[in-house]
C-alpha cells in the first residue's frame, strides 16, 4: 500500500484532527443509511473541494494564512450544524440550506472542501518531492476512502441509537449538530487569528 494512500487515511480519521471528524458528523447528521447515494455525492463533493485546493496549494499556485484557514476550518463546522439545526423537521435530509435545494448542500460540501484542503498542504509540500501527482492523486484516494469509513461508523452509531431510542432522526441531527456546533465554536474562538 502507498505511504501517501495511508497518509491520506490517517490525516482523515487522526483523532487529533478531529475537527475534520466533526465536520463530516456534521455534513451527515441529517441522512440515514437509506440516503447512501446522496451521501456519497456530499463526501466526494468535499473531497474535490479539499483535493483541488490541496493540489493548488501544493504546487504553490494559491496560499492564505494558515492561522485563518485554522480558523476558518471551525467555522465551517459551526455553519454546517447551523444549517442543520434550523433546516427542515419532515425527515427530508438535506433538502435546505437556508431554504436552499439539495443541490445547495453540494455546494457548500464543495466550498467547504476549498478551505480544508489548505489546511494540510505546507506539511504535504514538504512531503512531496519532485513526483508530484501520482503522491497526490493516491493522498485525495487515501482521504476519500477514510471518509467514507466515518460517515459509515457515524451511519452504524446512528442506526444502533435509534433502533435503542425511538426518537427520531430530527432529534438526532439536532443532538450531534448542537454538540458539534459548540464544540468548533470552541475551537474558532481559541484559533482567532486576531
Amino acid at each position: 500500500m502507498s505511504p501517501y494512500f495511508t497518509l491520506g487515511l490517517e490525516h482523515i480519521t487522526d483523532l487529533n484532527g478531529y475537527d475534520h471528524i466533526l465536520f463530516l458528523l456534521a455534513l451527515c447528521a441529517p441522512y440515514t443509511a437509506k440516503d447512501w447515494r446522496r451521501l456519497l455525492v456530499l463526501v466526494t463533493a468535499f473531497t474535490v473541494g479539499h483535493s483541488l485546493t490541496l493540489a493548488l496549494a501544493v504546487l504553490q499556485i494559491v496560499a492564505a494564512p494558515s492561522a485563518w484557514i485554522e480558523f476558518l476550518i471551525p467555522v465551517t463546522i459551526v455553519i454546517t450544524a447551523g444549517r442543520n439545526l434550523v433546516g427542515p423537521r419532515d425527515g427530508k435530509a438535506g433538502q435546505a440550506l437556508f431554504n436552499i435545494p439539495l443541490v445547495g448542500s453540494y455546494i457548500m460540501a464543495l466550498g467547504f472542501g476549498l478551505i480544508h484542503g489548505m489546511g494540510f498542504s505546507n506539511y504535504l509540500r514538504s512531503l512531496l518531492g519532485s513526483e508530484i501527482v501520482a503522491p497526490l492523486f493516491l493522498f485525495n484516494v487515501g482521504l476519500e476512502v477514510g471518509q467514507l469509513v466515518i460517515v459509515a461508523i457515524g451511519l452504524g452509531v446512528q442506526w444502533a441509537l435509534l433502533r435503542l431510542w425511538k426518537g427520531g432522526l430530527w432529534w438526532w441531527t439536532i443532538g450531534l449538530s448542537a454538540i458539534a456546533g459548540l464544540v468548533a465554536l470552541r475551537m474558532a474562538f481559541e484559533r482567532w487569528p486576531m
